[in-house]
């Protein structure tokens, strides 16, 4: 079995508001922000116009990651200061002059504080400016905090599909899986009917085996289903690559460095499944 037969097919928008996909995780350190990188990176590859909201305003990274320093972040959007269209930077491929590859990024602001330090109402309107915004893009990609602070799950339930990333460490097992119960009961509470179920689908990262990672996700949606009545699909499995930590070493997008990289491929394949 290949990787490509690992990746589970995700349906296609029915509207412009599906095209917004959270990712999320239970525990930090699990390359979340990395996959949301690479996966707006990949899908601004194949000529979908693309954007990326690092909404973690407690230890943002997404502009380390990437290289970038922004005039304006999503901090500035929450308190007032500029337009969600006006916080955007743009990220091109390496820095090439070319715009395949080009994608919007909306920073975060590390140390600012968390999403869940602000009151109902604002994160309402932050919640609502970005469905707004993705009435201008095929693809939103929202980097969401690690944790299960109820802001963080009130996003996960914004639209379209949650990829929530796990390694196969017994922590980031238990953490995902706290995760999604909270975020099924979340949805459940702000849902028209009280059966609602978000459409969670993991996401198994730095794999040492194609093998290793469908028992990771097994594990996870074994205990889901007999706990939480949910079975969320596999996405995808992306190996263990160690160009992955060259590539955030040097503050460049995993695509730009290491083109072939067996991490970006897989990532690739997962950007192919969101296209339909």
């Amino acid at each position: 079995m290949t990787m490509t037969d690992t990746i589970a097919h995700i349906p296609p928008p029915d509207d412009r508001r599906g095209a917004i996909v959270t990712v999320a995780s239970g525990k930090g350190g699990v390359g979340k922000t990395m996959l949301s990188a690479t996966l707006a990176h990949a899908l601004a590859f194949t000529g979908a116009k693309t954007l990326l909201v690092d909404c973690d305003l407690g230890l943002a990274n997404v502009d380390v990651q990437l290289g970038i320093t922004p005039v304006h972040d999503l901090a500035s959007v929450i308190v007032g200061e500029t337009a969600f269209e006006d916080a955007t930077t743009r990220i091109t491929a390496g820095g090439e002059a070319a715009t395949r590859g080009a994608f919007d990024v909306i920073a975060g602001c590390s140390g600012s504080g968390a999403l869940g330090a602000l009151a109902r109402a604002e994160l309402a309107r932050l919640r609502h400016g970005l469905i707004m915004m993705s009435a201008q893009y095929d693809h939103v990609i929202v980097d969401l905090a690690a944790g299960i602070d109820p802001a963080v799950t009130m996003f996960a339930a914004i639209t379209g599909p949650t990829l929530v990333v796990v390694t196969d460490e017994p922590t980031s097992i238990t953490d995902a899986y706290a995760f999604i119960k909270v975020a099924c009961l979340s949805a459940r509470e702000t849902g028209s009917a009280p059966d609602i179920r978000p459409d969670i689908r993991i996401v198994v990262n730095m794999a040492p085996t194609p093998e290793a990672g469908r028992k990771t996700h097994a594990a996870l949606a074994h205990a889901c289903a007999n706990f939480l009545g949910v079975t969320p699909v596999l996405a995808g499995i992306i190996p263990r690559d160690s160009c992955v930590r060259d590539a955030i070493r040097h503050q460049v997008p995993l695509l730009a460095r290491h083109p072939k990289a067996d991490a970006g491929a897989a990532i690739a394949q997962l950007a192919d499944a969101l296209r339909g």
